[in-house]
């Protein structure tokens, strides 16, 4: 947000539909298929029962206003169409009003495996589906509306809970640990490292998770583990703000990662 891009949003004809490319839709596809496998006894339940509902087509890249006539019948949510990049007041702005933004665009094949901005897949693959949920979806909106009210430094300290929960989120199940986190779901690299014997996991606490540094362009060292969807909904019950102050007070845990490498 606010930084360059390769990548430029596609724009609906005067039908209101965005007329993709042979070769666009066929990397859907195989983004799709490949993907669907390997979440399979992986991703949580509400999230499998969300692409129930979508029902996103194989074969092409879904229309945004499909997606959002699903979603606006579950949650009243809705998919907006946004540029590659947009400044993170617009970012809240959207969450705020229950709008999810998507950029119109999809990933290169040279980029199948990892994308430095999220493009349509991951934001409709990764994100959507639980947007059927009501305990998802109303975390989100809150979160959207603190990160509307917050000041550039408390903007920071908010996008690790957002980083821990919605992007890299695990959940623990009676069936075992499963993922809820979009930025795992949409990427077949993370899928596998989440569940595997690599990271750490431990249970989540809103204030560790406002402490903990990340970095977005190595596979996560630990993610946070809720035990229901609902603990989202408490959530946005808490003073979440009371809680960034004290984080800000607290400073930050020491990183789990090597600093990245200068540039030249």
């Amino acid at each position: 947000m606010g930084k360059s891009t390769d990548y430029t949003a596609r724009q609906p004809d005067a039908f209101g539909v965005v007329r993709y490319t042979e070769e666009e839709d066929e990397t859907w596809a195989i983004l799709l298929k490949r993907q669907m496998a390997a979440i399979e006894g992986k991703a949580c339940d509400a999230y499998m029962d969300g692409l129930e509902r979508l029902q996103f087509p194989a074969d092409r890249i879904p229309q945004l206003d499909d997606v959002s006539r699903v979603l606006q019948g579950c949650t009243g949510w809705s998919v907006a169409r946004v540029p590659a990049l947009i400044p993170f007041s617009e970012f809240f702005q959207l969450l705020a009003n229950r709008q999810f933004p998507a950029a119109t665009f999809i990933r290169k094949r040279s980029e199948l495996d990892y994308l430095k901005e999220p493009d349509i897949f991951h934001e409709l693959f990764g994100h959507t589906p639980l947007l059927t949920n009501q305990h998802f979806a109303d975390f989100t909106e809150t979160y959207g509306r603190l990160g509307l009210a917050a000041s550039k430094e408390e903007r920071v300290f908010l996008a690790r809970l957002y980083w821990f929960t919605v992007e890299f989120g695990l959940i623990d199940t009676p069936q075992g640990m499963r993922i809820y986190g979009g930025g795992i779901l949409s990427s077949i690299g993370e899928t596998e490292h989440a569940l595997s014997d690599v990271p750490q996991r431990q249970p989540f606490d809103v204030m560790n998770a406002l402490r903990t540094p990340y970095r977005i362009d190595i596979m996560q060292p630990l993610y946070y583990v809720i035990d229901s969807l609902s603990r989202l909904s408490e959530l946005t019950r808490m003073d979440l703000m009371a809680c960034v102050h004290d984080a800000q007070r607290m400073g930050l845990f020491e990183p789990l990662f090597p600093p990245k490498a200068a540039t030249a």
